[in-house]
């Protein structure tokens, strides 16, 4: 069952989270969950529970009007994160929380859906493919320090 995220205490939201992204802190985690729930036009998420309601997958999106790579519409939706719990992988939970998007991302008037994940990140990149999303462009970036 996929279930939009309507509060920042949504069962299993922030366990998700925080598997995804371990080097956040909770309060960190805490202020994205409300910002995500305040922009509601604009953040989304998705949760997906298994057969004993328990929290298995975290989809989390965005509407973005600035430049994103490889796109030429506006807004885009953009994949800002999705996990599935290791033992519920490979049996269409992914897939799931993505058509959800999906859809939120139709009714907000999106033609694209966009996503990025690091050069290394090779089983990203093929779950990306598996989703259905092609491969734009490869991006490499810089920066210097002033002071």
């Amino acid at each position: 069952m996929i279930e939009r995220c309507t509060t920042p205490n949504q069962p299993g939201w922030l366990a998700l989270r925080e598997a995804l992204w371990p080097q956040c802190p909770r309060a960190e985690h805490e202020a994205e969950m409300a910002s995500t729930i305040a922009a509601a036009t604009d953040l989304v998420a998705f949760l997906a529970y298994g057969l004993a309601s328990n929290p298995i997958g975290l989809v989390e999106a965005a509407l973005r009007t600035d430049y994103v790579n490889g796109t030429n519409s506006s807004p885009v939706a953009f994949l800002e994160g999705i996990y599935v719990v290791p033992e519920s992988r490979g049996r269409g939970v992914a897939r799931s929380l993505v058509a959800a998007v999906e859809q939120w991302a139709l009714s907000a008037g999106c033609r694209e859906f966009a996503s990025d994940a690091p050069q290394g990140n090779t089983e990203s990149h093929a779950m990306h493919r598996a989703l259905g999303f092609e491969e734009t462009e490869r991006v490499v970036f810089f920066r210097k320090v002033l002071a």
